[in-house]
Order: structure tokens, then C-alpha cells, then sequence
């Protein structure tokens, strides 16, 4: 049985905005993230889960049981939000404590709990600190802790690495999937960054105009969108017209391409498609499948590899990732790559939802 079930939330405002039947589970230790752009109805869905908000139709379930009418306070889930809203009277024992006082806890318990949850996001000894001293990825730990505190049944956090700088937002988008299943919490967290979805989540749930357009592992997300709204959204722009014409073969503006089909659930028709080239499917030489032949118009520096872009003899242009430790023509020279079939998935023309 999930921990948490929404069925078909429904909710409406008076400007028009409608949150659309959402529907999904989430499952006892996993981490979900909502993701989507702004406007799209995560933080409002988050509201409604936590009961600051009372939908027009639909059910929050938490194992099983109705919680829909049920008082925020009488859920037993935690919040964390962006701006984290410390106590700036309060150190931080008391910034963490807080919670827990709210619940009647023996001083004793109280302590050790501050204790272990301090420990789990590295801040053991800074019980005393002043919380107006600290830096924002050391403020951003505190409020993880006190969120975790209470032993909450479901922990949703919004947009909780949004504030901070690039390299704290990269250390804890590998640590913060850590604590969480250190602490042994459910965690929904909402964000409109896929790369971020994709490093902390376990399942992903694609929101677009108040609806639900896809959920999955990030692996499936990535590999096989659902559409081509979702393939722009999650940066993959290389979408080209594609008729099929066997199976596994389609004919495209750059020429006839093999693309993987097992499990996609796409059959031998005549019906118009779209192919999307992921970054990652060029392969240097014309040895393997789907060769590309072309002029090399841009190439830019991302570190461990290039990102280049590929004019075709037709005028489509292709972007790709390659390593960087191959040598890449200068832009102006021609290029010959192979297309990796693997990295390669047909999407249907219409925008379709889940």
C-alpha cells in the first residue's frame, strides 16, 4: 500500500486557474518530485496535500486512509519551504527543538533527537550557533532539520535548493537524497530545475497547465517523453518529422534512421511521428548505424565534453554532446557521426496527456 495516494484532485480559482485530476502514489521511503515550469500547479498541488488548501473534488490518502478534510496539524507531514522562515530569536537547538516542544517532548528526548538530526545534515556542535551567522547552505541544513525532527509521515519540501549558489546546490543534490533516506522519510519536493528532479528523485511527476503529463523513473522520463512539450521542457530541442516505414526504421529530414522501439509501445503504421535525437546519441565515424553527415556550425566548451551543433545538407541542425577528449572539427569543416539508435525515440506529433 503507498503512503500517500492522490486521486483525482480537482481545484479551481476565480481567475480561471485549474489544477486538472492529478492522481498519483507515492511509496513508503521512496522521494517524488513534482516538476514542471512556473504556473504549472506544483506548489498549489503541494498545498492541497498538505491541507493548507481544501480541493473542489478528489482524495489524499495516506495509507489508505482519507485525509482530504483532515486539519493540516492532525497530518503529521512536514514543510520546508525556499525562503526556510528560522526563528532569527531562536540558536539553532531552538530553531530545531521547535517542533518537538510543539509535541510536548521530554527535555531529555528533545536533546537527543536535536542531537541525531543535527548529525544526519552535518551540523553537530552548532547547537548554540546564531542562526542570523550562518551561511545559506548551513541556514538550509538547520530548516531540513527541524523539518525532520518531528518524525513527519511525509516530508514535502518546495523549491528547497532555489536559494542557494551553485556549489552548495551541487554538494546537496548529493547529499540531500542521502539524509532523507538516513532519516527514513517519504519526500515530495517540487522544483522546475529537471536536472535537479532528475538527480534526488525516485519518481518524477511532469506537471504542464494544471495537469499531470507524465510520471515515471528519471531514467524513463528522460528516455522515452510522452511528448513533445515534454521533450522541449526537459531541454531535448532535436525533433524531426518522421514517417514510419518498417519496424524500427523511419524516414526523417536527415535520411532514413533505425530508432529503438522495443517497449515504447509503438507499432508499424503510417502514422506521423516525431523522432527525438538525445544530445548524447552522436558516435564519432560513420561505422555505426544512422550515419550524419554535415558541417560543424558552433562547438563550445562544457567541461567534460563539447556541445556542438551539426548543419545538415537539408538545413536541419543537430546538437550533440561529444567527449572531450576526442578531437572535433573546427566550425566551418565537415563532420561524420553515427546516431545510436538507442538514443534515439519516436514521439507521437499531437500533444498528448496522462
Amino acid at each position: 500500500m503507498p503512503l500517500l495516494e492522490v486521486r483525482h484532485l480537482h481545484k479551481s480559482y476565480p481567475d480561471g486557474w485549474t489544477l486538472t485530476d492529478v492522481s498519483f502514489a507515492v511509496e513508503s521511503g521512496d522521494l517524488a518530485c513534482l516538476l514542471g515550469p512556473s504556473g504549472c500547479g506544483k506548489t498549489t498541488l503541494l498545498r492541497l496535500i498538505a491541507g493548507l488548501e481544501t480541493p473542489d473534488h478528489g482524495q489524499v490518502l495516506v495509507l489508505g486512509q482519507d485525509v482530504t478534510r483532515v486539519p493540516p496539524h492532525r497530518r503529521g507531514f512536514g514543510l520546508m519551504f525556499q525562503e526556510y522562515a528560522l526563528f532569527p530569536h531562536q540558536d539553532v537547538f531552538g530553531n530545531v527543538a521547535f517542533g518537538l516542544w510543539m509535541q510536548n517532548w521530554e527535555r531529555d528526548a528533545v536533546a537527543k533527537r536535536v542531537a541525531q538530526v543535527l548529525e544526519w545534515v552535518s551540523l553537530t556542535g552548532f547547537e548554540h550557533r546564531d542562526v542570523n551567522q550562518l551561511s545559506g547552505g548551513e541556514r538550509q541544513r538547520v530548516a531540513l532539520a527541524r523539518s525532520l525532527a518531528p518524525e513527519p509521515r511525509l516530508l514535502m519540501l518546495d523549491e528547497p535548493l532555489g536559494a542557494l549558489d551553485r556549489t552548495l546546490r551541487e554538494r546537496l543534490l548529493e547529499e540531500l537524497p542521502v539524509i532523507l533516506r538516513r532519516a527514513g522519510v517519504t519526500a515530495i519536493t517540487v522544483t522546475h530545475d529537471q536536472e535537479e528532479a532528475f538527480a534526488l528523485a525516485d519518481q518524477v511527476i511532469l506537471m504542464h497547465a494544471g495537469r499531470t503529463v507524465q510520471r515515471g523513473r528519471p531514467e524513463e522520463v528522460y528516455r522515452q517523453p510522452a511528448s513533445t512539450w515534454v521533450a522541449r521542457f526537459l531541454g531535448l530541442t532535436n525533433l524531426l518529422d518522421a514517417d514510419i516505414v518498417a519496424g524500427g526504421w523511419v524516414e526523417t529530414p536527415i535520411g532514413r534512421l533505425q530508432v529503438e522501439t522495443e517497449g515504447t509501445g509503438v507499432r508499424n503504421s503510417s502514422r506521423k511521428m516525431q523522432v527525438l535525437i538525445r544530445p548524447e546519441a552522436g558516435r564519432p565515424g560513420a561505422g555505426g548505424p544512422n550515419p550524419l553527415h554535415g558541417t560543424v556550425t558552433d562547438r563550445s566548451f562544457r567541461g567534460e565534453y563539447y556541445r556542438i551543433e551539426i548543419r545538415h545538407a537539408s538545413g536541419v541542425t543537430i546538437t550533440l554532446n561529444a567527449p572531450a577528449n576526442i578531437p572535433l572539427p573546427a566550425p566551418g569543416e565537415p563532420i561524420t557521426l553515427s546516431l545510436d539508435p538507442q538514443a534515439l525515440a519516436l514521439l507521437p506529433t499531437e500533444e498528448r496527456q496522462l
